[in-house]
């Protein structure tokens, strides 16, 4: 079962897998009602599930999720984490289990229509993600950082910065989620995730590294990702056949025309 909890539980005890995370980051955690769902939410639970443990949830200010797992507030982090040389030197990652890709949101009349174009643009980020690290690298931007993602899509659309630069699946439920905005083709970069640790913590680094890849040749973790993602290969399938059948008709009122 997958709880929450405010910051108040301890990665002491030892029946318990604590895991850190920021719940503003649909689809892979965000809340329904009290409780905390998304690919990461469930992913943890039957990794704890392989344990033998309970997961306890802790929803905090993205920045902080890995300094909870350094200070030991937490045993692990997933919040869509991606794995950078800057974070290894702070924490363990285990083996990736997702690419991702910075994408860019735009109005729709804006006439920005790529990485190149955000040049000397007002780029809004949100705090301490990998979007907000890469930004910097935009000649002659203006980075405006807000604590949750939703907030720098809500300061685009008011007006406030001329694009946001944050994952490629959250990207595309705020779009769809909002009217006047869109995501362009190009992503801005592409990286990996995995699950933070505590740095020489090696024996839970290996169990969850474990459990992590049995979940993934059992085929359970992609049940997981298939619930929350529309595959593009399912989506193909569905055009296919949605093609098909309209050939089908057609052939059919062709001949009882005939």
């Amino acid at each position: 079962m997958v709880m929450s909890f405010g910051m108040t539980a301890m990665a002491e005890d030892d029946n318990v897998l604590v895991m850190a995370t920021n719940a503003e980051f649909p689809p892979y955690e965000y809340r329904e009602g009290d409780e905390i769902v998304g690919i990461d939410a469930e992913v943890a639970a039957l990794i704890a599930d392989k344990l033998g443990m309970e997961l306890e949830i802790e929803d905090m200010a993205f920045d902080s999720v890995l300094a909870a797992v350094q200070s030991g507030k937490a045993d692990i982090a997933m919040a869509g984490i991606t794995v950078t040389e800057d974070r290894k030197m702070t924490v363990d990652f285990t083996d990736t289990y997702t690419k991702a890709t910075q994408m860019i949101i735009v109005t729709e009349d804006s006439e920005i229509a790529g990485p190149n174009d955000l040049e000397g643009k007002t780029i809004g980020v949100q705090l301490g993600t990998t979007g907000d690290i890469y930004v910097d690298d935009v000649a002659d931007a203006t980075v405006e950082r807000y604590n949750k993602g939703f907030e720098a899509v809500q300061a685009l659309i008011q007006g406030k910065v001329d694009a946001v630069v944050i994952d490629g699946e959250p990207a595309k439920v705020f779009v769809e989620q909002n009217e006047g905005i869109k995501l362009l083709d190009e992503a801005f970069t592409e990286e990996e995730y995995a699950i933070a640790i505590a740095k020489d913590n090696t024996e839970l680094l290996e169990k969850v590294n474990t459990a992590l890849n049995e979940l993934k040749d059992s085929g359970e973790f992609q049940k997981v990702v298939d619930k929350y993602i529309s595959s593009d290969d399912a989506a193909e399938d569905e055009t296919e056949a949605a093609e098909a059948e309209t050939e089908a008709v057609e052939a059919e009122t062709e001949a009882v025309t005939e």
